[in-house]
């Protein structure tokens, strides 16, 4: 000590041992507390992501379903027969213009 006080040395010394250890645990709580931080945003991170799922699948099964709603909807010898002339259109037009260019490349 630089002055001589009217404190007893054992007053003094515990207060700055008091001290010394506030300074000392300093460090460690502070990252303590950026941890818990951490592990509390990452948590609402994975609470966002689950919700996300969830919506995204709902839309899935809206979606699913409304495609079932109107596959049952249409007459079925109507959409065969649809089926039918959208696959046979334009074959025989689409085979003679093939057939043409080909020849072409001959010459």
């Amino acid at each position: 000590m630089s002055f001589p006080t009217t404190v007893n040395d054992q007053i003094t010394d515990a207060v700055t041992q008091a001290n010394v250890k506030v300074l000392a645990e300093a460090p460690a709580m502070a990252m303590g507390s950026m941890f818990q931080t951490m592990a509390h945003s990452t948590g609402i991170l994975f609470q966002n992501a689950v919700s996300a799922q969830q919506q995204q699948n709902t839309l899935t099964q809206a979606a699913a379903n409304m495609g079932v709603m109107q596959i049952y909807s249409m007459d079925t010898m109507a959409g065969a027969g649809a089926t039918e002339k959208v696959a046979q259109g334009g074959v025989a037009d689409n085979l003679s213009s093939l057939m043409t260019v080909l020849q072409s490349f001959r010459r």
